[in-house]
């Protein structure tokens, strides 16, 4: 003999599991994944990746294009600015500090980057993270000569940290390649000679 509430209590979890399908869905086709799609800069990392060679090996595309957490730090007159108000423009993001040595060495290839090919198109972003006597880097900048390139900084280093926590730095100095819609193209941990031909090859094939 059937129980009198089987029936209603079988539909009532049929609705249930279908109204659980359901929310799967719309997070799985509105949530992170929707919100961090990269329809622009996922193809372009897979097309550069022969490019990674040479003075650029140590470059690795993602695996899966990501927009890079958001980033805030100041501009060069002092004021907040963030990774989102660069949209729209090919950037190589350089992380780096006073104390790192091999930031230094590579500090003027980045100046012959932007020298090269910086334009309203594209930009070498340098993003400075002492936090202690913070006037060493812009000296440092002068001492050898930068002349392209704008000194962003983050006195607090809170987009290391905040790179560091999403898996996506390990130490100095980091480097990113960025499409215009704030994705991920290319990530390069260590120094590199930016000014040599494999450099411009990849950067001219991003824009």
């Amino acid at each position: 003999m059937t129980a009198p509430f089987s029936r209603p209590i079988g539909l009532a979890l049929g609705m249930a599991a279908a109204l659980a399908l359901a929310g799967v869905f719309y997070v799985r086709t509105t949530g992170p994944d929707k919100q961090n799609a990269c329809p622009a800069s996922a193809p372009l990392a897979t097309r550069l990746a022969p490019l990674m060679k040479g003075a650029v090996a140590a470059a690795v595309a993602p695996r899966q294009a990501r927009a890079l957490p958001e980033l805030e730090f100041l501009d060069p007159s002092g004021r907040p600015t963030s990774l989102a108000a660069m949209r729209g423009k090919t950037l190589l993001i350089n992380i780096w500090a006073t104390w790192c040595a091999p930031c230094r060495e590579e500090m003027p290839t980045l100046d012959k980057l932007q020298a090269k090919l910086g334009s309203k198109d594209f930009e070498v972003v340098i993003i400075n993270i002492d936090t202690a006597r913070r006037e060493r880097a812009p000296a440092f900048l002068k001492e050898i000569g930068v002349k392209n390139l704008a000194f962003y900084s983050d006195p607090k280093a809170e987009a290391f940290y905040k790179l560091k926590s999403a898996g996506k730095a390990t130490g100095l100095p980091t480097t990113y390649l960025v499409g215009k819609d704030g994705c991920e193209i290319a990530t390069l941990a260590g120094p590199a000679n930016w000014a040599s031909d494999e450099a411009l090859a990849l950067i001219r094939a991003a824009l």
